[in-house]
């Protein structure tokens, strides 16, 4: 799988993770999901990601984006 394609499934994997810990936790666990939200904004304009970094530097696959 390609780093494209791992970022975009870490993503929804945290946003899901988030959103289900704000409706039974605390509401409070909405912040994660913007900071995703804005990071992957932000990754879109600067093609800057921390986790693609990762993920390069560990081996996977390069895509388009990353």
């Amino acid at each position: 799988m390609s780093i494209d394609r791992l970022v975009m499934a870490f993503a929804g994997i945290v946003i899901l993770l988030s959103v289900a810990l704000a409706h039974w936790v605390n509401p409070n666990w909405l912040w994660l999901t913007v900071f995703v939200g804005a990071n992957l904004l932000q990754a879109a304009f600067t093609k800057f990601c921390p986790l693609a970094t990762i993920l390069k530097k560990i081996g996977a696959k390069p895509g388009c984006a990353f």
